[in-house]
Order: C-alpha cells, then sequence, then structure tokens
C-alpha cells in the first residue's frame, strides 16, 4: 500500500494544553516539539490499532484493474474521487459512473473500477476520508489518554540514551482494546 496523507488531522489547542498540564509545563517555549510529540504519539497509536485515530483526507494508490480492491487504512469514513495515475503525464479524475465504492459496518472501504477503458492508466488514487474521530475530544477516551501518555513518556525520556520498546506497556493497555489483528 501507498498512502499519503493529504489533510492532516487538525489537532486541537486542547490537546496541547492537556499536555502540558500532565507534565507540568507552563511556558509557551516547548509548545512546537510538544505538537511534534503528540502528532508522533498519533501515528504511533495508528500503526498500533491498525485505525487512524483522527480524521484524515489521504489517498491510497493502488492497480487500476476491474474487481474490488480493498483501503489498507481504516476507519474509512468516505470515498469521494478515483484519479487515474499515467506514467507520464497529469493525474485525471475518474467519472463517477466509472467506479463504485463500498463501506463496510467494522470500518473497511473497497473500490471497483467498472469501466476500466475510461481509465488509459496502470494506476488509480482513491481519495477518502479516514479516522475514528473527527477531533481529539470524540476521541475515545482510552485512545486519548494513551496518546497523551506516550507524548509524555518520549518528552521525559528525550534526554536518555536506552532505546525503551514503543510503547510502553501502560500505553499498549490502554491502546489493546482498539487493536484489530490480521491473520495472515
Amino acid at each position: 500500500m501507498q498512502r499519503i496523507i493529504v489533510t492532516p488531522p487538525a489537532l486541537a489547542p486542547a490537546a496541547l494544553a492537556e499536555l502540558k498540564q500532565w507534565l507540568g509545563i507552563t511556558t509557551a517555549a516547548d509548545d512546537a516539539p510538544l505538537a511534534a510529540l503528540l502528532a508522533a504519539a498519533l501515528d504511533a497509536c495508528a500503526g498500533f490499532t491498525g485505525m487512524m485515530p483522527l480524521q484524515a483526507v489521504c489517498e491510497e494508490m493502488l492497480p487500476a484493474v476491474r474487481g474490488w480492491q480493498v483501503l489498507a487504512t481504516r476507519p474509512v469514513q468516505a470515498i469521494t474521487a478515483l484519479y487515474g495515475l499515467a506514467p507520464a503525464g497529469p493525474r485525471f479524475a475518474l467519472a463517477a459512473d466509472a467506479w463504485e465504492v463500498d463501506l463496510d459496518a467494522d470500518g473497511g472501504g473497497r473500490v471497483r473500477l467498472t469501466a476500466p477503458a475510461s481509465a488509459p492508466a496502470p494506476r488509480i488514487a482513491v481519495r477518502f476520508t479516514a479516522g475514528l474521530a473527527p477531533d481529539w475530544h470524540a476521541l475515545p477516551d482510552g485512545l486519548r489518554h494513551g496518546v497523551m501518555r506516550l507524548a509524555a513518556h518520549q518528552h521525559r525520556e528525550r534526554e536518555t540514551s536506552g532505546a525503551a520498546p514503543l510503547p510502553p506497556a501502560a500505553v499498549a493497555a490502554l491502546w489493546r482494546p482498539w487493536r484489530r489483528l490480521r491473520l495472515a
């Protein structure tokens, strides 16, 4: 899967304020590094659980074939557009009647080209919105608290040389109920 995040989730100022309160920081001098730690913790949460915590606009590149293709990112909220990707030249939007979408109740999304002749490109880009919660406040407490704890842990451990496993056990315990496992 090749996924890019077109529009990253907006991290509410409340998230930074919550982290600063957790760490007992009252100045604004560390705001940028703390915001970066929150973003990294959200990425770690997505990697651990298999789900994007906050909604973002994403694209996945797939081969331009006729059968159903499943998006790797979860949970998909909406599939909004498909683009043809020619080896040379600009991308082009596929007509709405040239593709179909299917959203599963468990957050999966899939697409199918109905008219591959209208897509003379070997690959397509699927644009969609994915994420569990629309904003920081709507994130389930266990996930939000785990993100906060991981960012705080990384801040406290920033000057140690030991490579600790991520996420720490306390964070993994908070995220484990949300983890999606796949049998290979």
